[in-house]
């Protein structure tokens, strides 16, 4: 049934989707103050102020934190709302939004008229949750590259980071260690899924489910570039699984190391370099969902 929100917030971050966000905001406060009884409203110019606010609002006793934005504002409105008693509704309005997509949100209505629903998070050594994918290697450098392209927006453009990437591949020393045990070997990349997607609805991690208190993890060893974009387009479908080179197990937690110099990214967002740890933690975020068919 849908549920009944007593006191929302509307947390908007007008950059997002390179000024999406920004013209939806009106829009989306008139339809939301419809739905619920009290809305407070916060605009936030930066990522120190999205976070700021969102703490702003849990301390408030909102029952339910509204973000209008992409995945970079909804893992920051995560934190604050990770282990708490409010709940996070999102409507997406960012380049990726996979997130958004995973909990099944598109609209102001499907946040008012959603049900509450508990996720599985990832938490890492820093302290930092996450609610999607952590990457580090060929991945993180795609978004690493991606965050900082202007065009094109949405999908299109992790396709073309991907392709400017390949000229620098190289496999590094990858160690990875769970509750399982401990394996060294030379990679490409790692992708440590709480959910399946990342960059805008690639499935690295197809099977991940963010209820069964699991990660799923995807490694890609050593191959060469020929190779690597022979396998590209079967991401879009999370055929890549099929591949020799690709690995896929999963673990409760997991530790990243080796001598490679790569950064950590979760949800789409620079985390910090390897060495990372991270561990899932079952139910610590309520989110609103529209339930798939």
């Amino acid at each position: 049934m849908p549920e009944t929100w007593s006191h929302a917030a509307l947390l908007v971050c007008p950059a997002s989707g390179k000024g999406r966000a920004a013209r939806m905001a009106g829009a989306t406060a008139a339809e939301l103050r419809a739905g619920v009884a009290k809305l407070d409203l916060h605009v936030a110019e930066s990522a120190e102020g999205t976070l700021a606010m969102a703490h702003r609002a849990v301390a408030d006793g909102v029952d339910l934190l509204v973000v209008l934005g992409g995945d970079g504002a909804a893992h920051l409105a995560m934190q604050a709302c990770a282990g708490t008693t409010t709940t996070l509704g999102i409507v997406p309005a960012g380049t990726g939004n996979d997130l958004a997509n995973a909990v099944g949100t598109t609209c102001v209505d499907d946040v008012v008229h959603g049900e509450r629903r508990t996720l599985d998070l990832g938490r890492l050594s820093t302290g930092q949750w996450f609610a999607t994918v952590l990457c580090a290697g060929f991945d993180s450098a795609v978004n690493e590259r991606a965050n900082a392209m202007r065009w094109p927006a949405g999908p299109r453009r992790y396709d073309l980071a991907i392709l400017a990437e390949l000229a620098s591949l190289r496999a590094a020393p990858l160690v990875i260690e769970t509750e399982h045990g401990t394996e060294e070997l030379e990679a490409t990349l790692v992708a440590v899924g709480n959910t399946p997607n990342y960059g805008g609805g690639i499935p690295i991690c197809p099977e991940a489910r963010a209820d069964d208190g699991l990660f799923d993890v995807t490694v890609v060893s050593k191959m060469s570039r020929a190779v690597l974009v022979r396998m590209l387009p079967t991401l879009r479908t999370g055929r890549h699984t099929e591949h020799p080179a690709v690995r896929t197990f999963r673990a409760r937690s997991v530790t990243l190391s080796g001598d490679n110099g790569w950064v950590g990214y979760a949800d789409g967002e620079r985390q910090a370099p390897l060495p990372l740890s991270m561990e899932t933690v079952p139910d610590a975020l309520t989110v609103v969902s529209i339930p798939s068919v």
